[in-house]
């Protein structure tokens, strides 16, 4: 009798034959690449996109990402994205606390963010005027036996744990937090392919708020073309009047080596805009091969490179002005 399996995303055959020719065949399928693109969970919270609101603000706040929609004859489904995800196998003869545990960077801030969505949820209605179902804290921020930050919330019929593992000490050295309160940021983005750059638009202003920034802070400079980015970059950066500059374009293959050339030069001058300004430069310029690769780096299978990139200007601007109080030849413990 023969049996479907799968394995790293190929489908194997697994019959009642020898050990050794069984082992044979599962090292071949691991050696090809997994099909497997994403894992998604399905679950029915409700019965119209008011009861989903809730949590969909709750997701966004603390750093989901939007990935595909559906809606089919008054069914609706939305994918809420993370970097990162996987299954927890756990034995315990007690049924989970909660449905779904998320791991973020600072339990403690993304407490904080909860708290504050607590009394604004609680005033909303639906389309029918009826109130909706806002968040319920069930366990409050602490310390867990085995080390970690957890609190854990209920909002339109999820429970849902956040919590930070302890961190390894590995090495002492300098780390700085993304913390963009008080800093002024500036982000060049192309028009030149806008229905993808918009969307990287949207994901660095998003990271740049999540991180604290002043909305009147954060300067947003149009260019025509990936190729403008460099020099309008590096004029912002000379100003001295931004800890940052966030640099947001999409290239995309074609049939001549105008590509090749447009990349090697956007690359080279933000690269040397940043070195010899000294002010951090985030890289959201996209360099794909199709269309499909942009869109997925744009918000949808592969997370917001304009959301990477202006994490990583903010945490550069921090990590630039704590590397300029070190004295010399030192270095800090972790924090």
């Amino acid at each position: 009798m023969l049996v479907a399996t799968r394995t790293g995303g190929m489908f194997a055959r697994e019959s009642r034959r020898s050990e050794t020719g069984a082992r044979a065949q599962l090292d071949h399928c691991l050696t090809i690449e997994p099909m497997i693109r994403s894992m998604v969970s399905p679950r029915v919270l409700g019965r119209s996109l008011d009861d989903l609101r809730p949590l969909i603000s709750l997701l966004e706040a603390v750093g989901f990402a939007h990935g595909n929609e559906w809606h089919e004859a008054g069914s609706h489904g939305i994918e809420m994205l993370a970097p990162n995800g996987g299954f927890e196998l756990i034995a315990s003869p007690e049924t989970p606390a909660v449905d779904a545990m998320v791991e973020v960077s600072d339990a403690d801030a993304a407490y904080e963010i909860v708290k504050t969505m607590v009394p604004t949820l609680s005033q909303e209605t639906g389309t029918d005027g009826a109130p909706l179902q806002g968040i319920t804290i069930r366990k409050e921020i602490g310390d867990t036996p085995y080390g970690a930050r957890l609190f854990e919330v209920e909002v339109s019929g999820l429970r849902l744990g956040f919590l930070t593992y302890p961190r390894k000490r590995e090495a002492d050295g300098i780390e700085a937090p993304l913390d963009a309160r008080g800093k002024r940021f500036a982000v060049v983005v192309s028009r030149f392919n806008s229905f993808i750059t918009e969307r990287l638009l949207d994901g660095a202003l998003l990271a740049l708020r999540q991180c604290g920034a002043d909305p009147t802070g954060i300067s947003v400079v149009h260019v025509p073309g990936s190729f403008e980015i460099p020099l309008v970059a590096r004029q912002l950066a000379e100003s001295k009047s931004y800890a940052a500059i966030v640099c947001l374009g999409c290239l995309l293959r074609g049939d001549t080596a105008h590509y090749d050339v447009i990349v090697n030069e956007v690359t080279r001058g933000i690269g040397q805009s940043a070195q010899e300004t000294g002010v951090p430069h985030g890289f959201g310029v996209l360099t794909c091969d199709t269309l499909e690769q942009a869109i997925d780096r744009a918000g949808l299978k592969s997370g917001n490179k304009g959301y990477e990139a202006a994490l990583a200007a903010v945490e550069m601007a921090c990590l630039r002005e704590k590397v300029s109080l070190q004295p010399a030849g030192t270095t800090e413990g972790r924090r």
